[in-house]
């Protein structure tokens, strides 16, 4: 009996190897290098012919039709906004998450909408029919277009595919189907890459708009092999925190619109619903005249959308002090609290340092810095910031501070929510105009900032 060949892939770039190494040779990502199985195929006779030879030929770009696509409504404007202005007919979106954030949740949600104009065929690996019916039920989700299967073999899943014909299929999960020709699990890298090409055949060949469920590992990334990420038209991921309300959609993938884009919800006891006003919802509670709490505004793709930077800096009381972050990059704290000590004179290094973006927001964007800045001042002078102040910038390890991108966009969001200043960097003020009721304050470093604030 032949012996089973094996090959062994690389789950973050999908490269392949002919032996397991500790570190992929590739992306140098250490632990990620997998050993499946090789499905043999049969060879094909010398001057065999393709049997779609002919079928198919390059044509010249001038005579190709460039037609913008067609996009419906999924019936959700947030979930509309990362989609780009809608889903597109014939495309393939990932939408993956952490177990129990809501990917469920919302792909039922917007089959109710769905189901008005088209048919919708929701495939489950994971859960019976009558359970998906109970869901729906709690949901309000009673449309009569809308069909259940619960099925994880990829031919029966293709078989309902062509004899429904819908125009929509959601598949949950893509880690639960399975390709009965694979010796692998369902959940691998050969499987999860063979069904998801499936679906794509399917999602171009046929026009159907597919949405596949994807699960995530314990780093955060969709499990699975990069290339799944390659693959698809759209990648949304679904995050939040566990006891958060509040779920942001993030679209980390989008060939039909803008990226990093976001759309945020609110989880109740009748499914996901849409916050329209963000900054006013990660402001709600926010104290007044409160030591070390500071407002910024960044851009989620096109979005302009306001955050509360919270800082905390007490006496340590052993020989080293502590260092936390939440919803801040690590690293660029611990560079603004180290340019604050050196640049800004405040002695910093005997304090216990505590960082808190509210809302569940991650912000990795350089204008969230002088927030930072003024809310670490803050709370170490225990003087509060003006309760109707902003600050947006960004700031270099000398201590200046530099200009940001859409800084119209910014001030009008910061006026709209009822601000009345705004600290800006100098370099800013000469290419825009304040909004009415707007007041402007201009610096050109982190000294004259805290200066005029505390």
């Amino acid at each position: 009996m032949a012996k089973a060949r094996s090959s062994f892939y690389c789950t973050e770039c999908g490269n392949e190897t002919l032996k397991w190494q500790g570190r992929c040779p590739a992306c140098g990502a250490w632990n990620t290098i997998v050993e499946q199985p090789v499905k043999e195929t049969k060879k094909k006779s010398a001057g065999a012919v393709p049997s779609t030879f002919g079928m198919r030929k390059p044509r010249p770009i001038a005579e190709v039709e460039a037609v913008d696509e067609l996009r419906f409504n999924t019936g959700m404007d947030e979930l509309d906004r990362v989609l780009g202005g809608g889903a597109v007919k014939g495309s393939l979106v990932l939408v993956g998450g952490a177990p129990g954030i809501g990917k469920s949740t919302l792909m039922l949600q917007i089959c109710n909408n769905l189901c008005r104009f088209s048919e919708v065929l929701y495939v489950s690996g994971e859960e019976s029919e009558r359970q998906i019916k109970l869901r729906a039920q709690r949901l309000g989700v009673w449309e009569k277009g809308l069909y259940l299967f619960s099925e994880t073999n990829l031919d029966d899943i293709i078989a309902a595919v062509q004899e429904k014909r819908p125009d929509i299929l959601i598949v949950d999960s893509i880690q639960t189907i399975y390709n009965g020709d694979s010796n692998s699990s369902p959940g691998s890298v050969a499987q999860v890459k063979e069904c998801t090409m499936a679906l794509m055949h399917l999602a171009k060949g046929m026009g159907v708009t597919v949405f596949v469920v994807g699960h995530i590992n314990k780093e955060g990334s969709l499990a699975g092999p990069k290339v799944l990420e390659h693959m698809v038209d759209c990648v949304l991921h679904f995050e939040g925190e566990e006891h958060n309300s509040y779920r942001i959609l993030r679209a980390e993938k989008n060939r039909f619109g803008a990226t990093n884009e976001i759309g945020v919800f609110e989880m109740g006891d009748q499914g996901l619903v849409e916050v329209p006003n963000p900054s006013e919802a990660m402001l709600s509670g926010r104290p007044e005249n409160m030591p070390g709490s500071c407002v910024t505004c960044v851009m989620e793709g096109v979005r302009p959308v306001l955050a509360e930077v919270q800082a905390l800096l007490s006496p340590s009381a052993y020989g080293s002090s502590r260092r936390s972050s939440n919803g801040f990059d690590y690293n660029r704290a611990m560079m603004m609290l180290a340019v604050l000590e050196k640049r800004g004179g405040l002695l910093l290094s005997n304090c216990d340092f505590y960082v808190n973006v509210i809302g569940g927001l991650t912000l990795d964007e350089p204008a969230a810095d002088l927030s930072l800045i003024v809310a670490l001042a803050s709370s170490f002078r225990d003087k509060p910031v003006p309760f109707d102040l902003a600050a947006i910038g960004e700031v270099g390890l000398t201590g200046e501070l530099r200009s940001v991108n859409a800084i119209s966009q910014r001030l009008s969001e910061v006026r709209r929510l009822g601000f009345t200043k705004c600290l800006i960097p100098s370099r800013n003020s000469g290419k825009i105009v304040a909004p009415d009721g707007l007041s402007l304050i201009q610096a050109s470093n982190i000294r004259e900032a805290i200066a005029v604030l505390v």
